[in-house]
């Protein structure tokens, strides 16, 4: 049976069009998915009886269930959903500072079950890839989270910013992210500006060409080296495309007025994180219109790894400061329940108990 999660309003339009019903009766029904979250047919009161009969005759609303809930210390909370064939992912609700009184959130979204990537600071890659989500599954994560939240304001609502940064690699599932976030830019819809939308990839060329001509949200890079050979050994699959080449085509992407890429750069112990790497990461990033977030790392279960010390930290990000690099050193959040950069990883799917880490 049709999960109408995974239509697009076009063809959501063409499907019930079969059923004899006109477009504006599918754009009603849309509205009663994505506005108004409802889970049964028999919620949709501005649609008649008969054309409710035949949606439930001919399909389902299924969201992703939610199989464990955790919360961290600092309103950090992460998701444990479990997909229709079983498979289990994770999404994390991250809280920010509210001037208003009203606290708002981002919310880290999963593109895959696992990932192929395999970096070696990162607990999804540990995983290993098994596949790559729907549409429907992907947002399924927002109205999971936005129900959590009580969040039914269209017009200003809690949940504020989108950053596909978690489970998997967003461009090898570029197919379903992108009617996902076209799906997110209708205003008919979930209504999110590209520019609240960011999309985090680890550097595949197939796809990132194609993600820029959208316009459908910003592009963040997870770096993490400044040098092509320090980046094959500790992401050797994302190293397959050369970092000078990569940089090449980050000079050439299409950007909006006062848009810039966001380079993500995890500082792990005596790696990457010297007076060295911050001079060649400068010189790198000054030639592409963008921005650096620093990300000190989270430890991760079997990865060879220590998180550096704070005056290495604040050396390293002294040296970009500098040589004029707006470089940000990001807080991380959610540690204690392991839902920080790096450490996704639905372990619960694993049999590993609670202690799942995800990115």
């Amino acid at each position: 049976m049709i999960n109408l999660l995974d239509m697009t309003l076009p063809e959501l339009e063409a499907w019930m069009a079969q059923l004899g019903e006109p477009p504006f009766r599918a754009v009603q029904v849309w509205q009663w998915l994505w506005q108004k979250m409802a889970r049964d047919f028999s919620a949709m009161s501005n649609v008649s009886k008969v054309c409710r009969q035949r949606l439930a005759d001919n399909a389902h609303i299924l969201w992703p269930e939610v199989a464990a809930v955790e919360q961290s210390r600092d309103g950090t909370t992460k998701f444990l959903l479990r997909l229709a064939d079983g498979k289990q992912v994770e999404t994390v609700l991250i809280p920010s500072d509210s001037r208003d009184g009203v606290r708002r959130w981002t919310q880290c979204l999963s593109s895959q079950v696992g990932c192929a990537m395999a970096c070696t600071f990162c607990s999804t890659g540990h995983m290993g890839f098994e596949r790559n989500m729907s549409m429907g599954e992907i947002l399924g994560q927002i109205l999971v989270a936005r129900t959590h939240l009580g969040d039914a304001r269209p017009d200003h609502p809690l949940l504020r910013n989108l950053v596909f940064m978690g489970m998997g690699e967003p461009l090898l599932n570029l197919k379903e992210v992108l009617r996902a976030l076209q799906c997110l830019n209708s205003d008919k819809g979930l209504n999110f500006s590209p520019r609240r939308i960011t999309v985090s990839t680890c550097g595949i060329e197939k796809g990132l060409e194609e993600l820029g001509a959208s316009g459908l949200a910003y592009l963040a890079v997870s770096l993490h080296a400044p040098t092509q050979e320090l980046r094959a050994r500790i992401m050797p699959r994302a190293a397959a495309w050369p970092l000078e080449r990569m940089l090449a085509a980050l000079r050439n992407y299409p950007l909006k007025t006062r848009e810039r890429i966001t380079f993500e750069y995890l500082l792990l112990a005596n790696v990457n994180d010297g007076p060295e790497h911050a001079r060649e990461l400068a010189r790198l990033v000054s030639e592409v219109k963008g921005k650096l977030n620093l990300i000190v790392y989270n430890p991760a279960e079997g990865a060879p790894y220590a998180a550096p010390t704070q005056e290495r930290v604040l050396a390293f990000e002294q040296i970009l400061w500098k040589r004029h690099v707006t470089a940000i050193l990001r807080k991380s959040k959610g540690q204690d329940i392991r839902a920080a950069c790096g450490q996704l990883k639905a372990s619960r799917a694993l049999g590993l108990g609670a202690d799942g880490q995800a990115g």
